[in-house]
């Protein structure tokens, strides 16, 4: 588990790497209950990812560092691996589905690393960078489940708490679970009254299972591939970011496909945000989950990312 200090330690690490991202006020709605949004789309590569691959790769000694880095990952953590490697002078693979978007696949090769696609299950891409690590000896830097990616992610938690001290709730994605694990961490370690709240597609709703299943749950890859939402298709949490959810995580509530969608195209029209529908789930939960939803007076949602296809934008805001 992780702790405040390593929380600290990776603020220090990312600054001047990860943009440190404002709280946007979300106007039009009900004012007694006010919607802060945490835009990592702002981030260099679009994503909150940075942070947890930065201080991963930071915390690396000069011999790791000389025999480069490997990663799986869908997109997000695939770029932000490939920057991060890039700043620090280290070689960089990356094993990435092949229904990756092709705009992630393309921005990681300009960050100068070497590509190796799989099939679109997560055992696929798991199977491939395991077998990497052991034929190249590369240091690998998984894209959830370790402690210095969780840390890196948590500096969000640092960060909102410090830009907003009365908060009451953060809205957060769940995939494999390093984001919510760190932002959780940061927040109920300083105050343990603030609730949050995981939110995932009702299609990959694997975290939702384990978390009030009490159970360690896994879906399958023909499951969690049916949602929009490409970067929350893992098929099953990471151990030690499930050890952090079962302690701070309050609950995790599900979107539907059309509600991902509407709070993409609301966030584009009406706060002129641009997120892709992995970092929109958080403000669907928001407009669509209100009884299920924890009521406070301040609350935040994470949109944890941007990186959406143009076509697939297009095809959303013409509805």
């Amino acid at each position: 588990m992780i702790t405040l200090h390593d929380l600290h330690q990776a603020q220090t690490r990312i600054k001047g790497i990860a943009f440190r991202t404002p709280l946007i006020l979300c106007s039009g709605y009900d004012d007694k209950h006010k919607l802060y949004f945490k835009p990592e789309n702002f981030q260099p590569i679009g994503a909150f990812k940075i942070r947890g691959a930065y201080n991963a790769i930071k915390s690396l000694s000069a011999e790791e560092l000389k025999r480069g880095v490997v990663t799986h990952s869908s997109g997000n953590h695939a770029q932000a691996v490939a920057y991060a490697a890039k700043i620090v002078g280290a070689r960089a693979v990356i094993v990435i589905p092949q229904n990756a978007p092709r705009m992630k696949i393309e921005k990681t090769k300009n960050y100068g690393a070497e590509m190796v696609l799989v099939g679109n299950a997560s055992e696929d891409r798991l199977n491939k960078f395991n077998e990497l690590i052991k034929e190249q000896n590369l240091v690998p830097v998984p894209p959830f489940d370790d402690e210095k990616v969780i840390a890196g992610q948590g500096t969000i938690g640092l960060e909102i708490l410090e830009d907003l001290p009365d908060v009451g709730m953060v809205l957060v994605p769940v995939s494999g679970g390093g984001l919510i694990s760190g932002i959780a961490a940061a927040i109920k370690v300083q105050k343990p009254n603030v609730k949050v709240i995981g939110v995932e597609p009702a299609l990959a709703a694997d975290a939702q299972e384990s978390l009030r299943t009490k159970q360690h749950i896994a879906w399958s890859s023909d499951q969690t591939t049916r949602t929009i939402a490409d970067g929350l298709r893992v098929n099953k949490i990471g151990v030690s970011n499930w050890e952090h959810i079962k302690v701070y995580v309050d609950d995790i509530v599900t979107v539907i496909e059309d509600e991902i969608k509407e709070a993409v195209r609301k966030l584009a029209l009406n706060a002129k945000l641009i997120a892709e529908p992995s970092g929109a789930v958080p403000f669907a939960a928001w407009l669509y989950r209100q009884n299920e939803l924890p009521q406070v007076e301040n609350t935040v949602a994470v949109i944890s990312g941007g990186n959406i296809e143009k076509e697939m934008l297009a095809q959303i805001l013409g509805k």
